[in-house]
């Protein structure tokens, strides 16, 4: 797939605020704080998987330490940018927990991630399909399978309980962290995480092909909810 180009079509105003930007973010790496560089306005380029995994990784880096850069972006121009296409360059499998807000997290905005979420972050047919959208058609570079702490869903499944309508469901896809875990609830979640990663690495041709091409990762991490920070696995 052909990556277009970044706008680079920019109104006074926002070159103004892009020029103060550069300035300040020209100060913070004289102090040291050049990982917190802000990240593109347009969000796809020829990221390869690697350079696509640092994006997230600085973006949240920059959410933990209380320093966005994406709420300075110009939302005119990215909602005008992105009214006819998309042009993510990262997919997320994340649970869909309310404290888990994932664009945020990872200090990205409109049109640069494509998020599934479902309780548990775990692998359905529903949410393969829609990952492979981002894969085939839209060109995501990286995919992180996002747990996080205090998972609900994972805590249910480990009590197993009787619950109404439709929740136990989600308990046989989360049966096998529950096994490895032992008992213990982190390392529930963090197990799930790994073994839904490798499910989407198994079950998807169109993920696994372009993984052995070169031109995707998919990699699996958890979200501290008291810290921000996420650990990749």
């Amino acid at each position: 797939m052909q990556i277009n180009e970044p706008i680079n079509v920019f109104g006074r105003r926002q070159f103004l605020r892009s020029a103060g930007s550069s300035a300040v973010l020209g100060v913070a790496a004289q102090a040291g704080l050049g990982a917190m560089a802000a990240p593109r306005l347009s969000a796809q380029s020829n990221l390869s998987p690697d350079a696509a995994l640092d994006q997230l990784v600085a973006g949240n880096q920059r959410f933990a330490a209380n320093q966005l850069t994406s709420i300075e972006h110009d939302l005119a121009i990215l909602k005008a940018h992105t009214v006819e296409k998309q042009e993510p360059f990262a997919g997320v499998l994340s649970c869909a927990d309310s404290r888990v807000p994932v664009e945020l997290l990872f200090d990205q905005t409109i049109g640069h991630i494509f998020v599934t979420r479902v309780a548990g972050n775990i692998v359905t047919p529903e949410i393969v399909a829609s990952l492979e959208y981002g894969v085939a058609v839209l060109g995501i570079k990286i995919l992180v399978v996002l747990g996080h702490s205090s998972c609900g869903a994972v805590k249910a499944a480990m009590k197993a309980e009787s619950v109404p309508g439709q929740i136990s469901s989600l308990y046989f896809q989360l049966h096998s962290a529950v096994e490895e875990s032992g008992g213990n609830v982190d390392k529930a979640i963090e197990a799930n995480v790994k073994i839904q990663a490798q499910l989407l690495r198994a079950s998807s041709p169109v993920i696994r092909d372009a993984v052995k091409g070169g031109t995707l990762k998919v990699e699996s991490g958890v979200y501290d909810l008291a810290t921000g920070k996420v650990s990749l696995s």
